[in-house]
């Protein structure tokens, strides 16, 4: 429909329309009133282009273009690569009328016309419009690359907003930005959501793992309709607020930092079975598959039994064709710059990270290989029973898994401390328990321990994972030094069994790092008699009195 008015005989009528657009053509000037709405409180919202003509006479034909901007989207999403489309999908499925929008403006429109066709959704061509579409308070998800992406993307958002309305970033931020942006925002009367996504394609599609955190005022408005698009577990959304600020970063941040650990775990349990027992990939992947049946039921291990069976167009395993380079995009290396800044022993994820590393070094690694002594061991004089090999390698995973997420929920603590969070660990172990790329049944004991005792200072403490370990470390034990005899790398599996033997001992040879440290740098120590007076002592006879007490590890 096109409206053509005399701006002669309709000057009233235009005025009252009030689009910004006009201001040129009518003479009018900026700052001028504006009509409130329900939907608007500018009544510009009701056009999307304006043309005029015969423009040297008083009288002026204008065209009004009718606006499909009327405030109808209930959240919109900015970001149509395969998460955001996925995600865009999900809540149509739930009910929602969705937004979707792209500074790539043609994504938007191939998106409609296929994998959005015949649904509710609509798309926006401009951020301006995208800002229209959506109802208030508006609620803007931002699924674009972390760092300065995400702040350009706000930095353009913000102009068209109005307090009250929230902008939702769902990327893998970093928690410190998170931080940061909530402040800011909320100097403008803006709410920030950093939200932790977990699931990949097919979690965004059916049902991820949500993890949001920021301004609680933001929560009422946003949680039917992220708990309605969040995976399920006994009825119970996978999500759930987290706390303020940063915290929902931060929480995706250690789930990441848990998923590197269990990846390795299993790439170390791989290679034990190729190498050790010497299985095929077939033999390997039933395996695994008896392995998902009890404890380490998970997520990870149902695909990694998919991967090692898999065949590629010749009928041959792919998986011995792939190179063994391992990728990386950087929350587990943040997770390990968190545990070092709060001073926690995330010793399982940092092998992790560091073992992706040196699989990096592929061309230093086969130069190396023929140029340093090997192992002429035969596995087959070690390990005389495999099939009880194979249990123990079953119960030393499981054990080291133990160890890392008591490592992962004691950084959570650390945090939580830090910045006032209060974070419900056991709400969180739920949120993990489906969708995220850590589901699995083990999750669920996490929950139990903590809904049980929610100050339990650490897992290991708790009775039930006390037993397991009990019962796993003999097993354990003999796996890694079998390992190690038969040369065959398992970082995260020895470092594991490493931070389980330190955290039980009363006593550690740290008395004689500090004394070193007194001795070199006049660094103090305290006496195991009297903990909280620091004392100096002069080892040598020719040192003074002065101490160094800036810094204490």
């Amino acid at each position: 429909r096109v409206v053509i008015v005399e701006c002669s005989t309709m000057l009233t009528l235009l005025t009252i329309l009030d689009d910004p657009r006009l201001d040129g053509i009518l003479g009018r000037q900026s700052p001028r009133s504006s009509l409130s709405s329900t939907n608007s409180s500018r009544s510009h919202a009701s056009f999307d282009s304006i043309a005029y003509a015969n423009s040297t006479t008083t009288t002026m034909s204008i065209s009004v273009m009718p606006s499909h901007a009327t405030a109808v989207a209930d959240i919109a999403v900015i970001g149509l690569a395969v998460m955001g489309q996925n995600l865009i999908l999900n809540m149509n499925d739930h009910g929602f009328v969705v937004c979707a929008y792209n500074r790539t403006t043609s994504k938007v429109d191939d998106f409609l016309a296929n994998e959005a066709k015949g649904t509710k959704i609509v798309g926006a061509h401009s951020i301006e419009e995208m800002c229209r579409l959506v109802k208030r308070p508006r609620r803007i998800v931002i699924l674009v690359k972390a760092g300065s992406p995400v702040q350009a993307m706000i930095d353009s958002i913000v102009p068209f907003l109005e307090p009250g309305d929230i902008i939702i970033d769902s990327g893998n931020s970093e928690y410190t930005d998170s931080n940061r942006r909530t402040k800011e925002l909320a100097a403008k009367g803006l709410h920030f959501v950093g939200t932790g996504i977990s699931g990949g394609e097919e979690g965004a599609r059916y049902g991820p793992s949500i993890m949001p955190g920021g301004d609680p005022k933001a929560w009422p408005h946003i949680k039917e309709i992220f708990q309605a698009v969040s995976a399920k577990t006994d009825g119970q959304p996978c999500c759930e607020w987290v706390g303020e600020s940063g915290s929902g970063h931060f929480v995706k941040m250690v789930h990441n930092g848990i998923e590197y650990g269990d990846m390795q775990l299993i790439a170390e349990a791989y290679n034990l079975l190729k190498d050790a027992v010497g299985l095929n990939h077939d033999e390997m992947a039933d395996v695994m598959d008896e392995w998902n049946k009890g404890e380490l039921d998970s997520f990870l291990i149902e695909i990694t039994a998919n991967i090692l069976r898999f065949k590629d167009e010749k009928g041959e395993t792919l998986l011995p064709k792939i190179r063994d380079a391992a990728g990386q995009k950087g929350t587990g290396k943040w997770t390990c710059f968190a545990s070092l800044e709060y001073g926690i022993p995330v010793t399982l994820i940092g092998e992790a990270v560091f073992a992706r590393c040196l699989s990096a070094l592929k061309d230093e690694r086969v130069r190396a290989s023929k140029e340093l002594p090997q192992s002429d061991i035969d596995p087959s004089t070690l390990i005389k029973d495999k099939k009880e090999f194979i249990k123990q390698i079953q119960q030393a995973l499981y054990a080291s898994k133990i160890a890392s997420y008591a490592q992962g929920f004691m950084l959570l603590a650390a945090a939580s401390k830090e910045f006032g969070w209060n974070l419900n660990y056991g709400a969180i172990a739920l949120m993990w328990r489906g969708g995220c790329i850590i589901r699995s049944r083990f999750l669920g004991d996490i929950k139990k321990a903590f809904d049980s005792n929610p100050n339990l200072a650490n897992l290991l403490l708790d009775n039930f994972f006390k037993d397991a370990v009990a019962k796993a470390h003999k097993a354990w034990r003999t796996v890694v030094s079998m390992a190690v005899l038969l040369e065959i790398p398992v970082p995260a599996l020895s470092t594991a069994l490493a931070f389980l033997d330190g955290y039980k001992r009363d006593t550690l040879p740290a008395n004689l790092i500090q004394a070193q440290r007194d001795y070199f740098g006049a660094h103090t120590y305290e006496l195991t008699a009297a903990p909280g007076k620091w004392h100096h002592t002069n080892w040598t006879g020719k040192g003074g009195r002065v101490t160094s007490n800036a810094y204490q590890a």
